[in-house]
């Protein structure tokens, strides 16, 4: 597995594992590692991503994601204790590892905060958490066409998009435009949060390594949120991306058990760590000192 390792002057540093999601890849993530300089800041390219190698069988489940990253943490790079942070396709993970591997994970830091399962929402008796899926529902028709064709014809994209550089370039930059804190309509001002230079590194190195087709694997095998996650026990930090800004606190309370913070963010979509990381690195050192890992 490929993995950017920024290492603490202090040999007793806390521990921070910062994962992905799609489509973007571990190096858009390094500017935000890089403000933490107080911190052993590990950022993992997910199986079958960049330049980590898929798995060479079996599905690609959110539950085996996070065996992965536990093992990572704990087996290959020896730490006993860690925060943790995902995005994404590395959201689910984020709250599984949390949830268990409890006396490994010293807190959870998230900005996409835990969603219910299918099964679950349909118990909701709360009028703000059901008006919530519904608004999501109705947005994943018009707008999801991307992760079905990922999910049901994932070899057909990818021969495509390995074919061409602009069209890969093209598929990326459209979800990196729409799920930023991108104002409709002015596609052009993405690069206010996501410039062009890391837009291009992004595409290349899909391009270079070809791994867009693995990278559509978590669609199509069966990575969509397990029927029940348990609720996370350990200390968490939620920051609430702009995308999500109607999502309800009672959610979060409700699965984060000893949440002590709940925030919705003034700026930042769905690539928080690359679109406002001086923020969210701020959030990460407070959260931090608050539990005396700092």
């Amino acid at each position: 597995m490929h993995f950017a390792h920024l290492r603490s002057a202090r040999a007793d540093a806390p521990v921070l594992l910062v994962m992905h999601g799609w489509p973007h890849t571990f190096a858009l993530q390094l500017d935000f590692a890089d403000l933490l300089p107080d911190f052993h800041v590990v950022v993992p390219s997910l199986p079958g991503f960049a330049f980590s190698t898929a798995y060479a069988e079996g599905p690609v489940t959110e539950v085996r994601l996070a065996a992965t990253m536990h093992a990572l943490m704990t087996e290959v790079l020896g730490y006993e204790r860690y925060l943790t942070y995902g995005e994404d396709v590395s959201a689910n993970v984020n709250d599984l590892l949390a949830g268990a591997y409890p006396d490994a994970v010293l807190g959870i830091i998230a900005t996409h905060a835990h969603f219910p399962s299918v099964r679950e929402r349909a118990d909701l008796a709360d009028t703000a958490e059901r008006e919530f899926f519904d608004r999501l529902a109705a947005a994943g028709g018009p707008d999801g066409a991307y992760g079905h064709v990922q999910a049901t014809r994932p070899d057909t994209l990818a021969a495509a998009l390995n074919d061409s550089p602009g069209g890969l370039l093209a598929w990326l930059t459209e979800k990196l435009v729409e799920w930023s804190d991108t104002p409709p309509g002015d596609p052009h001002a993405v690069e206010r949060r996501i410039s062009r230079e890391r837009i291009l590194t992004e595409a290349m190195i899909y391009w270079t390594t070809q791994s867009i087709g693995t990278s559509f694997r978590p669609y199509y095998e069966g990575a969509d949120q397990p029927d029940e996650i348990p609720p996370v026990e350990v200390p968490a930090s939620v920051h609430i991306q702009r995308h999500e800004a109607d999502y309800p606190e009672s959610l979060a309370r409700r699965f984060y058990r000893d949440l002590r913070t709940f925030e919705r963010l003034p700026e930042g979509g769905h690539f928080a760590a690359a679109e406002v990381p001086d923020a969210l690195a701020a959030r990460v050192l407070a959260f931090a000192s608050s539990i005396g890992a700092l």
